[in-house]
């Protein structure tokens, strides 16, 4: 199949929660080995203390089964090694890389965009995912180069991909990520049509991610970076 022109030249190929097949997820030693690895994007969430620092990690509560503590009642020293704050990550993770991060708390988005400033990180690099059109829409007024993400599933758009792709244009965002396994080549030219990218999370096999290039996608979430730039590199020479 001859691949649809893609918005990006080369798509993004994220670290999901840093390469979690490669080192434990959201840490400073898996966001440096997808880096090292070839990654150009890098991806994560963003949790915030109670003391109002960002912090990357997946899950509202951190500890295990009855200990398990909220994050957003904690101060940051109080929360284990392993769970990187924002600022230490950009001090720490250097190069030339896309950064996706899943807001899990609203509360963050502020604050995200001042430390990514505040370490000189390019804004136009910087994606907040979100499932809610309503909410992204509003951060848009924060910053004019922010890069916002529409991340849902089929079964949650009552209105339908075409409409809520449509939509994403009105408000000013820039992509729609849906699971691999929902997109197909209609959606993704329509994507286009409306300047819109089209991202696909949890691709995790070399098929499902060559599949996913052979359709023109502009973003591949997986926590395997060495077969997306393998696959990538690949698809590159058969084209």
């Amino acid at each position: 199949m001859e691949a649809l022109n893609r918005i990006e030249t080369t798509p993004l190929l994220f670290a999901h929660r840093g390469g979690k097949a490669d080192a434990p997820e959201n840490t400073i030693e898996a966001f440096e080995r997808a880096v090292l690895n070839g990654s150009n994007a890098l991806e994560s969430d963003a949790q915030i203390t109670k003391c109002g620092h960002v912090v990357l990690h997946h899950d509202r509560h951190f500890g295990r089964f009855l200990k398990r503590k909220a994050i957003n009642k904690h101060e940051l020293s109080s929360l284990p090694s392993t769970i990187p704050s924002l600022q230490s990550f950009y001090s720490k993770i250097r190069g030339d890389y896309n950064f996706s991060i899943d807001i899990k708390d609203a509360k963050s988005v502020k604050k995200v965009i001042d430390t990514s400033k505040e370490f000189s990180f390019p804004l136009n690099k910087l994606w907040l995912c979100h499932p809610s059109v309503e909410k992204i829409a509003l951060w848009r007024n924060l910053d004019p180069t922010i890069r916002l993400v529409n991340s849902t599933t089929l079964k949650h758009i009552k209105e339908g991909p075409e409409r809520r792709i449509a939509t994403l244009s009105d408000v000013g965002a820039d992509a729609f990520n849906m699971h691999f396994s929902e997109w197909n080549e209609a959606l993704v030219s329509l994507c286009h049509r409306f300047q819109i990218r089209s991202f696909a999370w949890d691709a995790q096999e070399e098929r499902q991610i060559d599949w996913l290039l052979s359709i023109g996608i502009d973003g591949i979430f997986s926590d395997h970076v060495e077969k997306m730039i393998s696959v990538w590199s690949k698809y590159e020479e058969k084209s």
